[in-house]
């Protein structure tokens, strides 16, 4: 029996002066409400900057206006069932991108946000799976696409978009611009009757007018894709109400004022097709008037941190291992930081020697977070003005409720971990297609169930413990990978690290910890003895495997599972 405690929300006594309790998420109108008026109100502001290019917003106002013009005298658009037509963007962070998801919007149609890094398997299994009609890709992949293209039966055009496109840079510079995205583009082939070039969408377009058509804040804006607790890749329904309850929640947690003095200025290096950035930085700050620097390529972090250097920004998210290469990065001592307001970290654990070196080299706190695809993402972060990282991920946002319950979903008291459950505007209306997973992932009283091990403070703040599924039962006793991965992330010859279980004949799992060094003399044993030092026996790390990097995901989240996979090695 589900003990109802929905109506207790300890946090709500703990929040900073000013934050309401609630939102009024059907007042907020759609995500096409909130265009308008950002390029109606902020017309001559930047909006984007790229490559040392900028775009205001009456700019990509009107290109994006061109984007749904050019789909609707195609035939794409919202369809007599009320779904709007699949349409999907597989970019990174290059100024085509926002554009497209925005123009797709407005044509009343549905986003498919697709990695440019996948396989032709991953590319066409999405594109089947969701149904799209329509693929914006960059043209550096278009080989990618090309191979998959004979498994898409749904794909009826392919738009080309370039590196430069919107920005008026041409010839040498386009070239160069391309390589700094990822590589000169591999030759590719596509049919020439289905496919054309971004700009001539946008020269079709702006001789049209834009659609008129009836878009509902229940009406599905985002189709997006995740693993999910189960590995399976299964999309969220994000419907424009909970895309803009969760900007609105957002804007009230952190003060957003759009009649302030300065232009806000985020770094955006997480890519847009995440939902992190796509509603943490691009949207939010679209919302307010401010600027998204566009970062094509973090991994080039000496790029990065060059880009970094000659920019003035006031604002910064990033995950765990973005903060750690920057740490690490011997030029990070030319950015000035002075001018951030805040920074935000999320998608994965941020360790806490990471944050330490973080604060002690640029003077900011990192304000941990949490959120999910399904919710749109942030479910909770820290209050501003923190003045040292706590380890945890905050409080719950406005008009959302959380719950920690057990397997049989009995609500559990303070302080005892089971799996954090969610409740509010932000969170999916479901899975795409997929009723049974639905259902899996909601409890009888409409709670999501996120899959997350967690504990809550009596005063409502939520420290994360791991992933359910990563979790390593050594002998009957719970470990925790994340940690592990704390304590020897505070070695001083550790430069990256992840924990992982395997099996043993013993004691049914034993602790694996696969390590990166920045000192190669270390040995295993000294490392264990590091670890013993803050830990209990049977968390010390059985195995230790000096690797020379860790799989990572495209946003930096490393993966432990393909860890898992390649076996324990030996140390």
């Amino acid at each position: 029996m589900v003990q109802d405690r929905s109506a207790e929300r300890p946090w709500l006594a703990a929040y900073p002066p000013g934050i309401p309790p609630e939102i009024d998420a059907d007042a907020l109108g759609t995500v096409i409400d909130l265009f308008d008026r950002s390029v109606l109100r902020f017309a001559e502001r930047p909006a984007v900057t790229c490559f040392g290019a900028t775009l205001r917003y009456r700019e990509v106002g009107a290109a994006a206006q061109a984007v749904a013009a050019w789909l609707a005298a195609n035939g794409f658009g919202k369809r007599a069932d009320g779904l709007g037509d699949r349409v999907a963007v597989m970019m990174p962070n290059v100024p085509a991108c926002p554009v497209a998801l925005l123009g797709v919007l407005v044509a009343g149609c549905t986003v498919v946000n697709v990695n440019p890094l996948y396989t032709p398997r991953e590319l066409a299994a999405q594109i089947n799976d969701s149904g799209a009609r329509v693929l914006f890709v960059l043209e550096n992949f278009a080989h990618t696409v090309e191979r998959a293209l004979p498994d898409m039966p749904s794909l009826e055009r392919i738009v080309l978009a370039g590196p430069g496109d919107l920005l008026g840079l041409k010839g040498r510079v386009v070239d160069l611009v391309s390589r700094r995205v990822k590589r000169a583009v591999p030759p590719y082939a596509l049919p020439a009757t289905s496919t054309l070039r971004f700009e001539a969408v946008l020269r079709a377009g702006r001789g049209l007018k834009r659609p008129a058509v009836a878009v509902e804040p229940g009406d599905i804006a985002f189709l997006q894709y995740t693993g999910g607790t189960t590995g399976i890749a299964k999309a969220a329904m994000l419907t424009h109400r909970n895309i803009m309850a969760n900007i609105e929640q957002s804007r009230l947690w952190f003060r957003g004022d759009d009649d302030g003095g300065g232009q806000q200025v985020a770094v955006t290096a997480l890519p847009l097709y995440h939902i992190f950035a796509l509603t943490a930085c691009f949207l939010f700050f679209f919302r307010m008037g401010g600027c998204c620097l566009l970062i094509p390529n973090p991994r080039d972090i000496d790029g990065f941190v060059k880009t970094l250097a000659r920019t003035r920004f006031t604002n910064f998210a990033g995950v765990n291992t973005l903060f750690n290469a920057l740490n690490n990065h011997p030029k990070i001592g030319t950015v000035d930081f002075s001018k951030v307001e805040y920074v935000v970290g999320g998608g994965m654990a941020v360790q806490s020697a990471v944050a330490a070196r973080w604060k002690a080299i640029t003077g900011q706190t990192i304000l941990e977070g949490y959120g999910l695809s399904e919710t749109s993402p942030v479910v909770s972060v820290n209050p501003l003005g923190l003045k040292d990282w706590t380890g945890t991920i905050g409080f719950p946002l406005p008009s959302t409720e959380v719950t920690i319950r057990a397997e049989d979903g009995t609500v559990l008291p303070f302080g005892v971990p089971g799996e954090l459950c969610v409740r509010g505007p932000q969170v999916m209306a479901g899975y795409w297609n997929r009723p049974e997973e639905t259902r899996a992932a909601t409890t009888a009283d409409g709670f999501f169930r996120t899959g997350d091990v967690a504990v809550m403070t009596p005063d409502g703040q939520i420290r994360i413990v791991d992933r359910m599924k990563d979790m390593i039962l050594v002998s009957g006793f719970n470990v925790y990978p994340n940690e592990v991965e704390d304590v020897l992330a505070a070695h001083p010859a550790v430069l990256e690290c992840a924990v992982v279980g395997a099996p043993c004949g013993e004691s049914g799992e034993m602790v694996v910890a696969h390590v990166v060094l920045r000192d190669a003399s270390v040995e295993p044993d000294a490392l264990r003895a590091h670890a013993r030092a803050s830990l209990t026996g049977y968390k010390v790390p059985r195995r230790i495997v000096i690797q020379d990097s860790l799989p990572k995901t495209n946003v930096g989240k490393v993966l432990r599972r393909a860890l898992r996979e390649t076996g324990v090695g030996a140390g």
